[in-house]
């Protein structure tokens, strides 16, 4: 039976742990703001948790992972696996996993979770990298994560999830701006519908046209670009994205 232990016990870290009991792992967790989690074995401290475990799952987040590595990296056994699914930057991976292997014998995975974990638990599909990349994927593949192992370099793993956020959170970011925009003029339902067949009918050549597109009629989309920032002054909307796609087209139109 494969031991597992949970450094944080919120909404992510809880399913991961029950679904990890649920299917046949002994699982410890803790968190000091969580008295309980059903089907999961909580600890008084986080050393009491990762004692005797094979791999150890820190779900908090980048500011405190730092802290919570250094809390436990005594207690972890020789051969543990301590698995940062925290999202962070790529620095931040590294600077855990020198705290982490610091003494040897444990090592470091960098886990970046590559969709929302509600409504997925354990079956969040996962990269890993670092030392430990490969005996995370073992152990946690064993039980139903779906993780691919990149390769040996913490950090790797986080790189290849924040070039995604970059689009997704950008795209959330252009959606918001351009719906606001739309409130302020009463076309925000033609807008939003518009949006939603965009996105069904998406496929290689919208993104293609979207990158190669970009490049060959940068100046043009620039100019449009600065007409759609001075309509969003107009309405009294902060064009934040607008302002930053004319900025992107500029320097495309001039080489750069």
């Amino acid at each position: 039976m494969a031991r597992f232990a949970v450094i944080g016990l919120g909404e992510a870290g809880a399913a991961i742990a029950r679904d990890l009991g649920a299917a046949g792992a002994s699982v410890r967790g803790f968190d000091p703001a969580v008295a309980s989690v059903d089907g999961v074995k909580v600890a008084a401290s986080g050393p009491d948790a990762v004692r005797g475990a094979d791999a150890v799952l820190s779900v908090n987040s980048a500011r405190v992972a730092e802290d919570v590595a250094a809390s436990v990296a005594g207690a972890l056994e020789p051969g543990a696996v301590f698995a940062d699914l925290n999202t962070a930057s790529p620095g931040a991976k590294r600077a855990v996993a020198a705290i982490v292997e610091r003494d040897g014998g444990p090592c470091f995975a960098d886990v970046a979770l590559m969709a929302p974990v509600a409504g997925r638990g354990l079956r969040t599909p996962a990269l890993a990298s670092g030392a430990g990349a490969e005996r995370f994927a073992e152990l946690a593949g064993g039980l139903g994560m779906p993780v691919t192992a990149i390769g040996p370099e913490p950090g790797d793993a986080a790189a290849r999830k924040l070039v995604r956020s970059v689009f997704m959170k950008g795209l959330a970011a252009a959606i918001g701006e351009a719906l606001d925009a739309a409130d302020r003029i009463g076309a925000r339902e033609d807008l939003y519908s518009d949006l939603e067949r965009t996105l069904a009918d998406a496929d290689g050549a919208l993104l293609a046209r979207l990158v190669e597109g970009s490049e060959r009629h940068a100046a043009r989309r620039a100019d449009e670009m600065a007409a759609a920032r001075a309509m969003l002054e107009e309405l009294g909307v902060t064009p934040r994205i607008a302002r930053a796609s004319e900025a992107w087209l500029r320097s495309l139109g001039a080489g750069g």
